[in-house]
């Protein structure tokens, strides 16, 4: 079927409830391989943003294919009150690396995508402290739309149509450097981030903290290490230590959102790691599987999830920990045991974040550029190289998705993600498999876009 009567039926047929078209008409692709989407012209898109990160490990990667493929010609389906043996292998990989690094016993509870987790969590943190429904989350967060998850979520337009699960979070400033206090350092403004949210607890009359009951009214705070939806942020190394302080002296858990920045996309299996503390409990998702099945789950404390206080039934999924998805979940964990993905990430993030600098350099409309590993940022502002500049980035999308970038005489297109408060950021995700050469092609590739988006 042609695409113009493919785009006819998805206007007649599809709801649009869970759809994002970034461009008009949308862009449909017909297979991928490595860091590339092809159209049905078998023009290649190099992709960055990968699926939002959920396929880490490049498209169509043989080796978990592969481990889908035997595990279908085995036992594919099974009924989740009974046993397979990935589920298990898959939990305690989770779990020991978790005691191996903040020598903590802990749990696994699986579910079938990240924001069913997010309210997985919501309710093993109300369960543990005595049913308190308030939560601390950051302005500019992203855990899901989800009743629950869409809860502790800042952006109000996933919430205005449907009310609220519970109680809203309380949304808490997140340390944006680039657009916080001018003249103030990066550490400088984590520090004062934290005083900050301190302040709530100095008397009962700033409204979180009863001190004659020594108690909270909010049971969790509910963190990405480095936001994603928001725009790739990387907060001062400092903030995570002085906020884990007060929670520690408050007795608010820690809950850590890894579902984006998991599985080594920051070069760690976890991006909690480059900041010192350890969560309570922990969220994943999306690369998991590397997109091959949807598969997410926690990891929490023994304390807060042995089965005498989160009980059989506590939550439930038919397709929670299914056989598919644990079995390449369990071949993504070998496979990262067995290379050293920290520094090939790390190697690659330097080369890709110097490119992005390079580029900086000769468009003043990139007002900031960062990057943890392969995960980066590159703010569009205007030529003042500060005001955001949503217009300008809208263009080089659409340019990508076009498919008419050039490369040594051939038609090329590019995959960008938006993100940021203002959607002026872009949100870079390659495969972690990424070649050197690509990262030089990607440059290249955004170097035209730029031109050709200011030209019009």
């Amino acid at each position: 079927m042609s695409s113009p009567d493919l785009l006819s039926d998805e206007a007649r047929y599809c709801s649009f409830g869970d759809t994002v078209h970034y461009t008009e008409p949308p862009k449909i692709f017909a297979r991928c391989e490595g860091s590339y989407l092809f159209d049905a012209e078998g023009i290649p898109f190099l992709d960055l943003q990968m699926w939002y990160s959920a396929v880490n490990f490049g498209y169509a990667n043989p080796r978990l294919s592969a481990a889908l493929k035997r595990q279908i010609e085995t036992l594919p389906q099974v009924a989740s009150q009974y046993l397979h043996p990935t589920k298990i292998e898959l939990a305690k990989r989770i779990a020991q690396d978790a005691k191996q690094k903040w020598g903590l016993d802990g749990r696994i509870h699986f579910n079938v995508g990240g924001s069913q987790a997010i309210d997985d969590s919501l309710k093993l943190v109300r369960n543990a402290k005595g049913g308190k429904s308030l939560m601390f989350a950051f302005e500019g967060g992203y855990h899901g739309r989800t009743l629950g998850a869409s809860a502790i979520t800042s952006s109000y337009r996933y919430r205005r149509r449907y009310g609220h699960f519970g109680d809203r979070a309380y949304f808490i400033p997140f340390p944006y450097h680039f657009r916080g206090p001018r003249g103030m350092g990066k550490e400088e403004y984590g520090e004062e981030c934290v005083r900050y949210f301190e302040r709530l607890f100095e008397s009962e009359y700033n409204g979180v903290w009863d001190p004659k009951a020594e108690q909270s009214e909010y049971a969790a705070f509910y963190i990405e290490p480095i936001q994603g939806t928001g725009g790739y942020v990387i907060p001062p190394s400092n903030f995570f230590k002085g906020l884990k302080r007060v929670l520690d002296q408050y007795d608010i858990l820690l809950v850590v959102d890894e579902i984006q920045m998991g599985f080594y996309r920051t070069g760690k299996l976890w991006a909690i790691e480059h900041f010192g503390v350890t969560p309570d409990v922990l969220v994943f998702g999306k690369a998991l599987t590397n997109g091959l099945n949807p598969l997410a789950g926690l990891w929490a404390r023994e304390e807060l999830i042995h089965p005498q206080i989160f009980p059989p039934g506590s939550t439930h999924s038919t397709f929670a920990s299914n056989p598919l998805g644990t079995a390449v979940g369990l071949e993504t964990m070998r496979m990262l045991a067995e290379t050293d993905y920290e520094t090939m990430v790390r190697e690659k993030g330097a080369r890709f974040l110097s490119g992005l600098r390079d580029l900086q350099k000769r468009h003043p409309e990139i007002g900031d550029v960062d990057g943890l590993g392969l995960a980066l940022r590159a703010e569009i502002c205007a030529a003042d190289g500060f005001a955001p500049n949503k217009a300008l980035l809208d263009k080089m999308v659409g340019i990508g998705l076009a498919g008419g970038l050039e490369h040594k005489g051939k038609r090329m297109g590019l995959v960008l993600d938006v993100g940021g408060y203002y959607k002026n950021v872009i949100t870079f995700a390659p495969s972690l498999h990424i070649s050197e050469e690509e990262i030089d092609l990607a440059i290249a590739l955004l170097d035209q876009l730029l031109v050709r988006a200011k030209r019009g």
